[in-house]
């Protein structure tokens, strides 16, 4: 059972180590709430918690995030239709005025209300907001002279919409709370003028005609209503037969006929719990255009809850519709075709596994806590959803082709998918077998020829994929997904087996159960080759090395394991990690290990050294999906945390970067050394001072004390330093004072900073209080060390001058 590619590990060491930077990352940017997209189409805000988001719609990038200084959840906001304004309201009952194009908050007040703001509007010419509170009332704010101009009182619970009438010399206010009551507010009066009462539940939208006297009311009691506002009484009930979330008057030119629009008149478009775009005519109430979706329409709303919409809105300039839907996904439509354009995942729940995917490895697939798949193209940041699983998919594998991928679930089913040449995916194939949960899945390596999966139910199922899957020309004519049969079942271990691994050769199968044991098997007829005993907790992932005969296992206990297959003897083990490592997988051809540990760090292991050398720390927990991609250029991390991230091999780049640096280092050594050379201390200082060398500042410095006058040119020098190089020089003078050879320098240079720097100049310096702490019991035992000197001199000069006076007296006695 000998793999292929047998080639001795240690012929691969001479490659440089590998090592990874975030290149980017996929988070999520919405979580709820209202979504608006600027005027000119290029900038989405989706509310995220704390944070309102701005996205630029065609690259699905995050360009900035306002957020509250407060760190209080956003209620409501809005942006002005001019897209100048852009207003916040939080729960700590403030509002906030953004300049949201350089990330700025220009105005912050009180909201005045007694509970948080749950909707917001401002007026067609962005002078006036309206806030509508969760404490019944409705404030008017005049956003010129900044002050609140109304109080409304009388709804009924919380004021969930405000609309302001399209025609501004009306001065109108539309409402609606809790009492399912549309009212209008005069403006002029402050009074409520009318009341258009009709539905039985909650109002969710609010649509003018283009004339200001017809309003359609959507709710979600499943009716629209149309209101002639003249007379301020219903002309028309529409029944939409689901809960409505939004109403859309579709433009009275451009062509709609795609859509069913044949006639003359007021056309709409509603969005529900259905999941589906409708469109409505007015004068008949029928239905004349019904969106096709990718998954089963239902008719019980409690089913359909997954694929419910929650807003919907008309974007003229890009001539898009754009829906969002319960499960944060921001879809864009061809408005007159309603054709999918775009989609923007906007929240991923828990990422479960995560592959490369595409001939180029241009997307990548992702598996959430959900039945569906989630396909991202990673230039443009569109999301493809997949259905089929019926309950959450726990695991993906793709083939080496990169053009076809598996997914397994725990509706015990596996599927195979395809992706055409257009980047789009579907189905081909499923398949049904196991007794629990699909909980690991493995492609054959070689060939597009089979699969191999295991489950909770102890078993190891290998499928063989049928010819017609493998050839594209067969494989584009499949128009329902074929059925999978599992050619060989055997039971593995003796607990859940939560990894399984094919090698490069496609004849042997590895597993890792939770009774800590790792298995090997014969591909043909899953006979049972050997077992790999060592682990003292749980094995979470097995993988085979690309490049000898090595099994690699990773494990609850914190440990990864190297083994031999010939005689599954334990060739090396790796400890390091603090918490169970989920996942591993080898890179740097075969070199290194990369893993990832369920307290969210990733680790990079040398083989040949058994040494960690590198921690990257890229999730805030269990890193469940990993996997890199086949120029071995780029790793894919996904975890618990929501979010993805895509990481970046830059070890050339370190390389140059040093290597530039080095080169860089010789250059500035060898041009301060040509500076002393020259006398030139100024800039010498400078340099010294830039390359971070202290004992080289101190070598100028004494160089310039042993010039004649060197106080004094020290002194100059000094001065003219600017303020950052004075505080670096301060920092180094702490060291230099520490040692008394070099004591008399440190404080010379004290004498010139104190002598031409302020006492509140020199307080600003940056560590000037440890310096000072530091300075202050050093040049204290100088001082009593340079004392006990000038006492010792003094006691050796008055025995010279005693010397003297004696040699004197002997000299007179000689005379005498």
């Amino acid at each position: 059972f000998a793999l292929t590619v047998s080639l001795p590990v240690s012929l691969f060491f001479f490659f440089p180590s590998f090592s990874y930077a975030v290149s980017r990352r996929i988070e999520p940017f919405y979580k709820g709430g209202r979504v608006q997209i600027s005027r000119d189409g290029k900038f989405m805000f989706c509310p995220c918690g704390t944070k309102l988001n701005v996205i630029d719609v065609d690259t699905g990038a995050l360009l900035h995030s306002l957020e509250q200084d407060d760190q209080e959840d956003i209620t409501s906001f809005v942006l002005s239709p001019d897209d100048e304004i852009l207003v916040t309201g939080s729960r700590a009952l403030l509002l906030k005025q953004w300049n949201w194009r350089e990330n700025k908050c220009v105005r912050t007040w009180k909201a005045v209300h007694i509970a948080p703001v749950a909707t917001m509007v401002l007026d067609s010419t962005s002078t006036l907001l309206a806030t509508g509170g969760c404490d019944s009332t409705i404030k008017i704010w005049d956003m010129i002279k900044q002050y609140c101009t109304h109080n409304l009182k009388g709804s009924s619970g919380v004021v969930h919409l405000v609309e302001f009438h399209p025609d501004i010399s009306r001065l109108q206010l539309f409402s609606s709370s809790m009492d399912y009551k549309i009212r209008i507010w005069d403006l002029n009066s402050s009074q409520c003028v009318g009341v258009l009462d009709g539905h039985f539940s909650a109002v969710t939208s609010l649509a003018f005609t283009a004339d200001g006297n017809t309003l359609i009311s959507s709710g979600r009691d499943k009716i629209c209503m149309v209101w002639n506002l003249k007379t301020r009484e219903s002309k028309r009930t529409i029944p939409i037969y689901e809960s409505v979330e939004a109403a859309i008057l579709l433009p009275e030119q451009g062509d709609f006929s795609q859509l069913g629009v044949k006639k003359q008149g007021l056309h709409f478009l509603t969005a529900g719990s259905k999941g589906v775009l409708k469109i409505w005519e007015v004068a008949t109430a029928v239905c004349v255009y019904t969106q096709p979706v990718p998954f089963e329409p239902v008719e019980s709303e409690e089913e359909a809850s997954e694929h419910s919409l929650t807003h919907c809105m008309l974007v003229p300039e890009r001539n898009e519709i754009v829906t969002v839907s319960v499960e944060h996904n921001i879809v864009l439509y061809d408005a007159q075709t309603l054709q999918l354009r775009k989609q923007l995942a906007g929240y991923n729940d828990e990422v479960l596994d995560v592959k490369f995917l595409g001939p180029g490895d241009s997307h990548i697939v992702v598996a959430t806590n959900s039945p569906q798949l989630k396909v991202f193209e990673l230039s443009t940041s569109h999301c493809q959803i997949l259905y089929g699983h019926t309950e959450t998919i726990l695991a993906l594998d793709v083939f080496r082709k990169g053009l076809m991928f598996v997914s397994c679930a725990k509706d015990k089913s596996i599927r195979v998918w395809r992706m055409n040449k257009d980047g789009r995916v579907f189905c081909v194939a499923q398949g049904l077998g196991h007794a629990h949960g699909v909980g690991a899945v493995s492609c054959s390596r070689l060939k597009e020829s089979f699969i191999v999966t295991s489950s909770q139910d102890c078993t190891i199922k290998v499928w063989n994929i049928p010819e017609s899957l493998t050839s594209k020309a067969k494989a584009a004519l499949i128009s329902s997904p074929e059925t999978l049969h599992a050619q060989v079942t055997e039971r593995g271990h003796d607990k859940d087996i939560n990894s399984v691994a094919v090698s490069p050769n496609d004849k042997l199968i590895a597993t890792g159960s939770q009774d800590r044991l790792a298995k090997l098997w014969s591909c043909s007829d899953c006979s049972l080759l050997g077992m790999f005993t060592g682990h003292k907790r749980g094995i979470w992932c097995v993988q085979f090395s690309p490049v000898d005969q090595i099994l690699a296992t990773s494990s609850a206990d914190g440990t990864l394991k190297l083994w031999g297959l010939q005689d599954f003897s334990c060739l090396k083990t790796f400890e390091g990690h603090d918490a169970s490592v989920l996942k591993i997988i080898f890179v740097s051809r075969g070199t290194q290990l990369l893993s990832g540990g369920s307290d969210g760090l990733l680790k990079l292991w040398t083989i040949k050294t058994n040494e960690c050398v590198k921690t990257l720390d890229g999730h805030e927990d269990k890193i469940w999906g990993l996997h890199s991609n086949k120029q071995d250029d780029m790793v894919v991390t996904a975890s618990s945390d929501s979010s993805i991230t895509l990481w970046k091999d830059v070890t050339e780049i370190e390389q140059e970067e040093a290597q530039a640096k080095q080169e860089e280092q010789i250059m500035k050594e060898q041009e301060l050394s040509n500076l002393l050379h020259e006398k030139r201390y100024l800039k010498a200082l400078g340099l010294a001072i830039s390359l971070d060398r202290p004992h080289t500042v101190l070598m100028v410095v004494k160089a310039i004390l042993k010039e004649s006058d060197g106080r004094k040119h020290l002194e100059e020098n000094i001065v003219r330093l600017r303020k950052d190089q004075k505080e670096a020089v301060l920092s180094f003078l702490v060291t230099w004072n520490t040692n008394s050879r070099n004591c008399h320098e440190a404080q010379a240079v004290i004498e010139t900073l104190l002598k031409h720097e302020a006492p509140d100049n020199l307080l600003q310096y940056s560590g000037i209080k440890s310096a000072v702490e530091s300075l202050l019991p050093y040049t204290e035992r100088h001082f009593q060390r340079l004392s006990r000197l000038l006492q010792a001199s003094m006691f050796i000069d008055f025995m010279w001058q005693n010397m003297k006076l004696a040699d004197v007296s002997q000299q007179e006695d000689v005379i005498l």
